[in-house]
């Protein structure tokens, strides 16, 4: 017998899910938060004090002038298990470069691949083995050379590990055919695996243990100089590092809420802390504001389903689906061309952000059939000839069902919270009444499936487009199911040709008969693309960022070692 999920469920969930390593990304990183953000008040007096990080235990002196930064990140962004890519250093939801260690591959500014341990690299032509040939002259950080069988063991790893948050699922086994050669047999075709091994560092064979989190060792640019776990972090330049070398010698980061952050600024005790676009006013002297774009994407799931059905996960966890009124596909039609997006980033970003048709807009497999005009005409036109009339209080109504609708948000955050009400204040346009509920991540979960969510999605990798509008896709909320979108997401996946799939995720999203654009299934209502907003101090060059992905933290630092001081 199936139970519907609750409260209690849930926290036994996360805890089964943490030890078998079933935890979804935005559970692990919520349990990973509320362990660091116990300590993070105290994150300056453990960077205060300390030679370089803080002058003197009195007051944290500048960095200006050094080759050492002082980074404020919220406090989800410390990795609760340590700096091990086989857990979720690198990989996870934020997913960045690992610093400590090196990738196979990597990106460049415009998200291209570029080799890093690779030299070459090729797929077969049933898109089954993904052949690497890797340099020769790399060395850990202790002095012992890494070979083709490190990379094996990383891979192999990962797909072993209850815990991994690398999805390498499509991958069989990593196999070294000798010291410079190794090769990964995967189950499927899965082009999508190379944006997955560009964050994925690559651990000693000789080395890995169960304290690897704490004491990595890589070789990668920079080494760990000590953690105080809830603290602070401190990296230094890696004097065995095989590329061009750092020119930001030491990178301290401190894990502070964003007002402990904002107090940090004002005393001149950080060089560059993260904030929001409910604070962006504030000026502090010898600081600028500075706004990097990014492809973090806020957008509300639809329902497509009638309610009364439900769906399982992780087996016999069943959670409630569907929603009498967004099953309605003129009602989720209305919402896209009824949205004022450009309002909504006026009113509630400051102007710091761009309006979003999709997740992920701007990326090379991004779909132009996403966008969407704005016609509150049109909405409600569609909302009229559907049978949806108004009643004597503005709200709309058929065979009686009222026109009504949760949509639920992160408690956490205020920017979330402001989205919420805009929605609704916008949808009571329309006749549509929309009630914001806020919560945490335990309690909004129990309503994924069945009311509307404002969720944060947004990855330098189509995986999430695949994910969100997939049948059997973790993220697909709206439970939208299409054989014809299955194909063309699977025909994307299986290109050897990376450039060659980006015409299939276009078609996943509109074919010109069928898709989840606005125009056809319409599952989702996307709104805005964030800006992630810094105070930087003044004089502190932090090069050119690549488009940022979801989540204010590490994506920052992925070029720190080409910071500089002015």
């Amino acid at each position: 017998m199936v139970n519907s999920a609750s409260p209690h469920d849930l926290l036994a969930y996360r805890a089964a899910s943490l030890a078998s390593g079933r935890l979804t990304r935005r559970g692990f990183l919520s349990a990973a938060g509320a362990c660091a953000g116990l300590a993070a008040s105290a994150a300056l007096a453990g960077c205060a004090g300390r030679q370089g990080a803080g002058g003197s235990s009195d007051s944290v002196v500048t960095s200006k002038g050094s080759t050492q930064v002082v980074i404020a990140m919220n406090p989800t962004s410390e990795p609760a298990a340590g700096f091990d890519p086989l857990v979720a250093w690198g990989c996870g939801e934020h997913v960045h470069e690992p610093l400590i260690q090196s990738t196979l591959i990597t990106t460049d500014e415009d998200l291209n691949f570029v080799n890093d341990l690779a030299t070459d690299y090729l797929c077969s032509s049933d898109g089954l083995v993904w052949t690497f040939t890797i340099r020769d002259d790399v060395v850990f950080s202790d002095g012992e050379p890494l070979s083709a069988r490190d990379v094996a063991f990383t891979v192999n790893g990962a797909i072993d590990s209850a815990m991994s948050e690398a999805d390498l699922s499509m991958v069989d086994r990593a196999v070294a055919v000798s010291d410079t050669v190794v090769e990964l047999h995967l189950n499927k075709p899965h082009n999508a695996l190379l944006y997955t091994l560009a964050v994925l560092g690559i651990v000693p064979e000789h080395a890995y243990g169960p304290e690897y989190g704490r004491n990595p060792i890589g070789s990668g640019r920079y080494v760990l100089e000590r953690w105080d776990k809830g603290q602070q972090v401190i990296f230094t330049a890696n004097p065995k590092y095989y590329g061009r070398k750092p020119s930001m010698e030491r990178v301290v980061v401190v894990f502070m809420d964003e007002d402990a952050a904002l107090a940090a600024v004002q005393k001149g005790e950080v060089d560059i802390a993260y904030t929001y676009a409910t604070h962006a006013r504030q000026g502090f002297e010898g600081y600028e504001l500075t706004a990097y774009k990014t492809v973090d994407s806020r957008g509300v799931s639809l329902p497509s389903v009638p309610a009364g059905g439900t769906k399982l996960v992780e087996g016999d966890m069943a959670f409630n689906t569907g929603n009498d009124v967004t099953a309605d596909v003129a009602v989720r039609r209305a919402i896209n061309c009824g949205l004022d997006r450009d309002a909504v980033i006026e009113h509630v970003l400051d102007g710091y952000g761009k309006v979003a048709y999709s997740v992920g807009d701007g990326m090379p497999w991004s779909s132009p059939d996403m966008k969407v005009e704005l016609d509150r005409e049109k909405a409600a036109r569609l909302l009229d000839e559907a049978g949806w009339k108004r009643g004597e209080d503005g709200v709309r109504s058929r065979d009686g069902v009222r026109a009504a609708f949760d949509i639920w948000y992160s408690s956490d955050d205020s920017v979330r919270q402001a989205l919420a009400n805009e929605f609704a204040n916008q949808m009571a346009e329309l006749g549509l009444e929309v009630t914001p509920h806020g919560g945490s991540w335990d309690e909004i979960y129990l309503h994924q499936f069945s009311q509307p969510v404002l969720w944060g999605w947004g990855s330098n990798s189509p995986v999430e487009v695949y994910e969100l509008n997939y049948s059997t896709g973790w993220g697909n909320y709206s439970c939208y199911e299409s054989e014809i979108t299955d194909a063309y997401l699977d025909e994307a996946l299986a290109q050897t040709d990376v450039e060659a799939s980006y015409e299939y995720w276009r078609k996943a999203m509109w074919d010109g008969v069928e898709g989840v654009a606005p125009q056809g299934a319409a599952t989702w209502a996307w709104i805005a693309n964030v800006d992630h907003l810094y105070f930087k101090r003044e004089g502190l060059d932090v090069a050119h960022q690549k488009p940022h992905p979801h989540g204010h933290g590490w994506s920052l630092v992925n070029n720190v070692d080409a910071w500089s001081w002015a």
